[in-house]
């Protein structure tokens, strides 16, 4: 499964962050690049908001807020976005879920839906699980991953998660989509009590197990199983073992 927390998708998109960062100097200041954030060259704001990327500083937090709010350039947009899953804030949240309703960039929306993911606010949840359902492929992707990592907090929101992770295992047509889907139900339905809903997401994971054609789907969907630890999930991965099918 991608990590949710990988930003190499930003990386190969528009260069590393080091890269940007060596036309002003080779280790910018932190303060210097809060400032940046907030200037009038959108270059400058573009590197500032790259550096908050790869660090931590509770002064960014605003500014950046700002720059997704206020429809700065596309570039600039998406890396402000990872810049606040880099430096999560309640705060920040309703300005994100408003750029994932609406930013018709789908890079930016990646990037908001990873922002959502870690900054583990529970307002993030029917926003994810719509991206889930209706955005492109290359949000879905994030989207399956993020809405675990914040629906994780409360039963009832891992109870309105789950079907739509399930219906995104069986029927998503992109593979890597299906092994998010799958590594989330992982996670969720170890937090979840044995019931009617809890069977239907194990039940989902070993149809995938056995009938899935990818291998990649195949693979997390076991992983899965094995996490959760669930007997009839397991003996299902002996017995399919035992005959050599995986």
């Amino acid at each position: 499964m991608p990590s949710p927390n990988d930003l190499d998708l930003l990386n190969e998109t528009f260069g590393t962050p080091g890269e940007d960062a060596e036309v002003t100097a080779s280790q910018p200041d932190a303060t210097d690049m809060v400032e940046s954030l907030r200037a009038e060259d959108k270059t400058k704001r573009m590197i500032a908001a790259r550096y908050f990327c790869d660090h931590r500083d509770e002064r960014a937090i605003a500014p950046l807020i700002n720059i997704i709010a206020t429809n700065d350039c596309p570039l600039t947009r998406v890396s402000a976005a990872y810049a606040l899953g880099r430096n999560p804030s309640a705060e920040a949240v309703p300005t994100l879920i408003e750029l994932l309703e609406n930013d018709w960039n789908g890079y930016v929306r990646k990037g908001v839906v990873w922002a959502l993911g870690n900054c583990g606010d529970r307002r993030a949840v029917e926003p994810l699980i719509h991206a889930l359902k209706t955005d492109i492929s290359a949000v879905r992707l994030w989207a399956a991953s993020s809405v675990a990592q914040v629906a994780k907090l409360e039963y009832d929101d891992i109870i309105q998660s789950i079907p739509p992770l399930i219906a995104g295992l069986r029927r998503d047509k992109m593979a890597a989509v299906r092994s998010n889907c799958a590594w989330s139900l992982g996670q969720l339905c170890r937090e979840m009590p044995s019931n009617v809903i809890y069977a239907t997401a194990i039940d989902a994971l070993i149809e995938s197990l056995v009938e899935d054609e990818d291998i990649g789907v195949k693979e997390d969907a076991r992983a899965a199983l094995l996490r959760v630890g669930d007997p009839n999930g397991l003996q299902m991965i002996e017995e399919l073992e035992a005959e050599g099918l995986i």
